[in-house]
Formats: structure tokens, sequence, C-alpha cells
């Protein structure tokens, strides 16, 4: 497990090969396709997220796309679309947008064909 501290910021993009704990704050997306990505209280994420699971304290604006659940904690702040086939909305958690499972397949072949895409260039 890697953790992405809270003194660090970040503009572009974000892999990760192991299970990933975000503190700091990210422009930009967040790959970690077959692990899971929590995004602490001292997070702030602004772009895509792209995980098996996601766990929000903190705030994220962009698209959450899981391949097995997005868990949104007490006191969070999400802005944009959830693409999972779980999706877990805690008493006093703040959303703003749309939660679309049906879509979440869709959603992660767009996000490896751009991944190919950037790789290539």
């Amino acid at each position: 497990m890697s953790t992405f501290g809270k003194s660090i910021s970040l503009i572009g993009e974000l892999r990760a090969q192991e299970d990933l704990i975000v503190e700091g704050h990210i422009e930009g997306p967040v790959l970690c396709e077959n692990f899971a990505v929590t995004l602490a209280v001292s997070a702030e994420v602004k772009g895509d997220v792209i995980a098996r699971d996601i766990t929000v304290f903190g705030r994220s604006a962009g698209q959450l796309v899981a391949s097995d659940v997005v868990d949104i904690r007490p006191a969070a702040c999400v802005t944009g679309a959830v693409l999972a086939r779980r999706f877990i909305l805690n008493d006093g958690a703040q959303f703003t947008g749309r939660a679309d499972p049906a879509q979440m397949e869709a959603a992660l072949s767009v996000a490896r064909f751009n991944l190919k895409k950037r790789d290539q260039a």
C-alpha cells in the first residue's frame, strides 16, 4: 500500500499498481484499476478516479469508476458521476451528480483505451 501524503500536490496523472491512500491534492486522473483507492479526509481530487474499490472521506470532483464498490463516507463531498457495481452513500455525505451502474463497463473500456493512447504518444 502506498500513501500520497498531505503535503504533496500533483497536476497530472497518478498511476498505482497497489492499494493507494491519497491525503494530498491531485488535479488529474488517478488510475489504480485493480486495486483500492482511499481519499482521506484531507484529500482533494479534481479528476477521474478509476479503481477496484473507491472510498471517499475527503473531496472529489470527477467520475468515480469502480469495478466493485464506491463508498462515500459521512462528511465527504463528491461532485460527478459514480459508475460502479455497488454504491454506498453514507448519511451525512454530500453527493451532487449521478450514479449509473449500467455504464461502468463502458467507462472502464474508454479509460483503458485512453490510457493505451497516452502510453503510445
